[in-house]
């Protein structure tokens, strides 16, 4: 089974929720010129990586635009959208959420980021999920995980284990930090033999510069299409038959022994 996956490394604007709406919007419409399965965008693409001071006044409440703005798109092009994530607010909190809808506009999966950057206060500022999220769409089961999750090998490794075929992750990651953003994406792809579709932003928030780099890895470790560092929109065709092929012909799950492993 193939599926073409467009990623949209899109530069954020800081602060300014309907210029980033209106910029996505322009990107999914020059996307589906590549007539794809699949179209992801970044990490917290509504707000940037984030605003302390206006964040709970920024944040989508209940994620009731994003929903709206998503469903409108991905049914009028037919097309699945991986959400990347929004700043929401629930409540008396904010998470940094992702939401996934199928072609026909309907919301099939959402994913609160589990672990928060301490080193910049995220987890100060967003509430942590405690969900694991795994779907199935359009025939393939799929995973998510967004940014800082990508260093939890534990976690990826549960979704892995739940028999995904495909992780996707959008992120804001910065420099000086691009060559941990690529080896420890390939290194996911490699270790559970899946694809990865991850997705980064480009733009700054002060000093902290996004280091772009979006890539589609396969279950081998090749990387089949990188964004670099440009504003771009990025396409790949993805063999899903590769996935068992490998799993087949090194059996890491089968060989696994969990009852010697503490964790």
């Amino acid at each position: 089974m193939e599926k073409r996956i467009s990623l949209i490394q899109m530069d954020v604007s800081f602060e300014n929720p309907s210029a980033n709406f209106r910029k996505a919007e322009g990107f999914i419409e020059e996307a589906m010129k590549d007539k794809p399965d699949f179209i992801c965008l970044p990490e917290t693409w509504n707000t940037g990586f984030f605003p302390k001071e206006e964040l709970e006044k920024l944040a989508d409440e209940n994620g009731n635009t994003t929903k709206k703005f998503l469903s409108k798109l991905s049914k009028k092009h037919n097309v699945n959208i991986i959400g990347g994530s929004v700043a929401v607010k629930r409540g008396d909190q904010v998470y940094n959420t992702s939401y996934i809808f199928n072609r026909e506009g309907t919301l099939v999966a959402e994913y609160d980021k589990i672990h928060g950057f301490s080193p910049s206060g995220e987890n100060e500022y967003f509430k942590g999920g405690e969900n694991l999220c795994v779907f199935e769409i359009d025939g393939v089961k799929a995973g998510i995980v967004i940014c800082y999750d990508l260093r939890f090998l534990e976690l990826i490794r549960s979704l892995a284990l739940k028999g995904i075929d495909i992780l996707f992750l959008p992120a804001q990651w910065p420099h000086p930090r691009l060559n941990h953003w690529k080896t420890l994406s390939v290194a996911r792809a490699i270790e559970n033999q899946m694809f990865v579709a991850a997705v980064n932003a480009l733009g700054t928030n002060g000093k902290l510069e996004m280091c772009g780099n979006s890539m589609i890895i396969d279950p081998w470790g090749n990387i089949l299409v990188n964004a670099e560092e440009e504003e771009k929109i990025v396409t790949s065709v993805v063999d899903f038959e590769i996935v068992k092929d490998i799993r087949n012909r090194i059996n890491v799950f089968k060989d696994r022994k969990p009852h010697l492993y503490q964790l």
